[in-house]
């Protein structure tokens, strides 16, 4: 228990149904993931659950129905940019990233919920994408052909066919790999999207986790050949001092943006996912620890006491008055729960829990129907004011629907749902492992057998975790439970 980096692993234990177990039900095998990457990827510490498999219950559901009731169940009817006109629903409007970027967080909140109305404000969006797929495999509006917002809308594609099982799923997404696979070497990833590779990858590494064919690997290396290298950069770490708009080049498009781009908040925060991935396909134990060093650069040059780095918009420094973006919580967040899966290390996920439970609230008023730009961990005032940002304008710490730029008022609505979706996971040799707690109840399987599982606690505002875990018949498996870095004398009866 004294090292950070493990998990506490209980005997197996010889566990007897109970009446209470009776009363969990098994989720349909159709959606189920494989129980461990498929050779030759590594073979990873934990496999996420489908999308699902955990529901939120007590304070966490409750966070979750806000966040329904609030901007993410109405942002359509509240905020063009997402409206009718959208071209991802084939409209002539917005036509890039914010209609994938809604869906990122719709969908899981939709499912997690088993709200009805949700499923079908987001099934109108998925069915565009899924009956709208032109002939040369490319998918989304044709009014423009960046990679980036289409990354995304994997994404999405991936939890809805966990949540589902639609069948359409997979050979869409199959058709657009081959059709990537074609195009990349002569329209290569540029921008937004070559600094945002991994989210790209991930997908298709899920894709080829259920098909095996290995083009998608050959993809996947691809992607990583023409993307920005993270791991290089940060072992040549230059943002070692706060950034501004002089130094990044910004307002001039006769210079190159590089500088800008690598210093980005949101990027890092994305890019923190490239390593694990990496080494997925590398097997490299160098490639395994490099998250750890990236981090604590961040932690180093730009830590903040909230578990975030600052970036507002760039990296800016460790004073605590200096902001982060909301995008860089949500997507540093997802970005963590990806490697907790990928590397197992379990101060990863006191990373997580640090920033879901500061970070996240902390830039979102209590009924979730407004939030900030820039979030400041000494923050006194609200108000448009100068202030002391790296790149952004006087108005990034008001609360509102848009303030500063709309890419976070179309993308926070991941954070609490994915969290939701991450607490358990499942070990290679079929067993299941808490990563964070919080009130919920699991629906899966180890092996044939239908497993159902309670946690009942008022964490992080109690100390305390009662876990009920009922299988449908006497069974043996590992459990493994993380003990938090701040316990210093944790006991497990």
């Amino acid at each position: 228990m004294a090292d950070r980096r493990r998990f506490l692993q209980g005997a197996a234990a010889c566990l007897a149904v109970s009446a209470a177990g009776r009363a969990f039900s098994s989720r349909a095998g159709d959606a189920r993931p494989p129980t461990s990457n498929r050779a030759p990827l590594a073979a990873g510490a934990f496999i996420p659950l489908p999308l699902g498999s955990i529901k939120p219950a007590g304070w966490l559901r409750d966070q979750l129905r806000i966040q329904a009731d609030g901007l993410t169940g109405h942002l359509e009817e509240v905020w063009p940019d997402v409206g009718p006109t959208n071209g991802w629903l084939g409209g002539k409007g917005e036509s890039w990233e914010r209609g994938p970027y809604y869906l990122d967080g719709l969908v899981p909140l939709a499912y997690q919920l088993d709200d009805h109305a949700l499923q079908q404000k987001a099934q109108k969006w998925i069915e565009w994408t899924l009956t709208h797929q032109q002939a040369n495999g490319m998918i989304g509006p044709e009014s423009n052909d960046d990679w980036w917002p289409r990354m995304v809308m994997l994404k999405v594609l991936a939890q809805y066919q966990e949540a589902t099982g639609d069948a359409r799923v997979l050979p869409l997404m199959q058709r657009y790999c081959e059709h990537q696979l074609r195009e990349l070497p002569g329209r290569p990833l540029r921008d937004w999207g070559k600094f945002r590779w991994h989210d790209n990858a991930m997908p298709v590494l899920w894709l080829y986790n259920r098909t095996g064919d290995a083009k998608l690997l050959d993809l996947a290396r691809l992607l990583h050949r023409q993307g920005y290298d993270w791991q290089h950069g940060f072992e040549h770490f230059e943002f070692t001092s706060k950034t501004d708009r002089a130094s990044l080049n910004l307002g001039d498009e006769t210079k190159d943006n590089t500088r800008a781009m690598m210093s980005h908040g949101v990027n890092n925060a994305m890019g923190l996912k490239h390593s694990p991935l990496v080494y997925l396909l590398s097997r490299d134990a160098h490639d395994r620890d490099a998250l750890a060093r990236q981090l604590a650069l961040l932690d180093r040059y730009h830590g903040l006491p909230n578990g975030m780095f600052s970036c507002d918009e760039h990296l800016a420094g460790t004073d605590p008055s200096q902001g982060s973006e909301l995008c860089s919580v949500v997507e540093s967040m997802y970005s963590l729960e990806f490697a907790i899966a990928a590397l197992g290390d379990a101060a990863l996920a006191d990373r997580l829990e640090m920033l879901a439970f500061n970070a996240l609230p902390g830039t979102l008023t209590e009924d979730m129907w407004a939030h900030q730009y820039d979030q400041q961990p000494n923050q006194i005032r609200v108000d448009v004011s100068p202030r002391q940002w790296s790149t952004n304008g006087p108005e990034s710490n008001m609360f509102g629907l848009e303030p500063t730029f709309g890419c976070c008022t179309a993308n926070y609505h991941q954070g609490w749902p994915k969290f939701a979706a991450s607490l358990w996971m499942e070990t290679p040799d079929r067993g299941l492992a808490a990563i964070s707690y919080a009130p919920c109840s699991v629906q899966t399987r180890i092996g044939d057998m239908p497993v159902g599982l309670r946690v009942m606690t008022e964490y992080p505002f109690r100390e305390s975790v009662s876990i009920e875990i009922a299988p449908e018949r006497r069974s043996r498996f590992p459990l493994l439970l993380r003990i938090p870095k701040w316990a210093e004398s944790p006991s497990v009866t």
